[in-house]
């Protein structure tokens, strides 16, 4: 399906956009995704399948193997992905994104010859270890410390919320890295592997995006070449910088497209109930109540959609993208909670039982408000960028 924004979408988009929906419609079909959900996990077997399109290599630049930096075309990857749920969309994003997208940005030419051959072939999976268990939006808290010893990079501390590190191969890692008074002037990122010597993790079991457990983190004494410094050792107390960024600001928009999905999916099902469903003698989409619901959330949708590509396009295009990629974040997080309450409320009772997706599509959403930086965090950015 192509969809109109403030120009033609590109035809690979298109072409993209029906590949993955096909691809859904042949392996991942409902009652498998509510097996996922339920038991927490991602399709290995399934996952291994879209591998082989060679999605992964959207992020990568072609001289490491990749396809050349096209976010617009991985945005819509993740944002059609999403329509099935989290269980195909977030391992993708750990490969394409944390890893390849992050590294081909910030990595030093030794880490981007050595990761992003495999990120493109969607080899290896990144984890995020950037929150804390007493540090979430205030990111210049951090309190995991890090030293240098001689030729070595010494790491001690605890992340939490750090998604999918049981299963992924490094964690890309913010730690302090100079006195904590200076805040943003020594903080660093390290690829920290999770089979290092030190490391060890504890599950966090949650109600939303459950294609797998979170985790907490703990770093003692971990020990690694300087080498794993992302960007090199020039980057030592550089992580605000690398953090501020334009990985930053496709972080954003990932989330957003993963909420843009799973909106879009919720409503796609009210949409259809509301045709079949008969009440007092006609379809409950006759019913002015139902039908106002239905309309104002699909120009929501819209509106949603609209704001995601045109930031995707400007980061595409290397232009200043902060203040739009923080508006796509607010208004499509917290749009999508709307939209998907809206849905439960078209289905009603069904709404809540695991007859329809839309009790998932719930959970999950009123997660986006929270996730990749908080609604609140993002109006304190956007304050801060307009000089208010």
């Amino acid at each position: 399906m192509s969809f109109q924004t403030f120009t033609d979408e590109p035809a690979h988009v298109q072409q993209l956009r029906d590949t993955v929906e096909r691809f859904i419609a042949a392996h991942a079909p409902r009652d498998a995704r509510q097996q996922w959900d339920r038991d927490s996990r991602w399709p290995r077997d399934v996952y291994a399948e879209l591998n082989k399109l060679g999605l992964t290599a959207l992020t990568v630049p072609e001289e490491y193997g990749g396809a050349g930096q096209d976010i617009v075309a991985a945005i819509a990857v993740i944002e059609e992905l999403s329509r099935a749920g989290p269980c195909l969309a977030a391992p993708y994003i750990h490969t394409a994104f944390y890893g390849g997208m992050n590294l081909s940005e910030n990595g030093s030419p030794q880490q981007k010859a050595t990761f992003l051959p495999a990120l493109a072939r969607g080899e290896l999976f990144f984890a995020y270890g950037l929150s804390e268990p007493d540090v979430g939006g205030d990111l210049a808290s951090v309190a995991t410390r890090a030293r240098i010893e001689g030729d070595d990079v010494v790491i001690t501390g605890a992340k939490r919320w750090c998604t999918g590190a049981d299963w992924c191969h490094q964690i890309y890692t913010l730690v302090r890295s100079g006195p904590a008074e200076d805040r943003y002037k020594n903080l660093s990122f390290i690829l920290i592997p999770t089979d290092a010597p030190g490391v060890s993790m504890q599950p966090i079991h949650h109600a939303n995006l459950r294609y797998t457990a979170s985790m907490d983190v703990y770093f003692d004494e971990v020990r690694l070449p300087k080498t794993a410094i992302v960007g090199g050792e020039g980057n030592w107390n550089q992580g605000w910088k690398l953090l501020a960024g334009r990985a930053l600001d496709v972080e954003k928009l990932e989330i957003s497209a993963v909420a843009l999905g799973i909106a879009r999916a919720a409503l796609d099902e009210a949409w259809d109930y509301a045709q079949n469903r008969k009440q007092f003698g006609k379809t409950i989409s006759q019913h002015q109540s139902v039908r106002h619901k239905l309309v104002t959330a699909r120009t929501k949708l819209q509106a949603a959609r609209h704001m995601l590509y045109h930031a995707a396009w400007l980061a595409n295009e290397g232009r200043r993208c902060s203040i739009e990629t923080s508006m796509a974040k607010l208004f499509i997080a917290d749009t999508g909670v709307e939209i998907a309450l809206t849905c439960q409320q078209v289905l009603g009772a069904y709404g809540l039982s695991d007859a329809f997706e839309t009790e998932r599509h719930v959970r999950d959403l009123l997660g986006m408000p929270i996730v990749g930086g908080s609604s609140d965090m993002q109006r304190n950015n956007l304050a801060s960028l307009m000089k208010l």
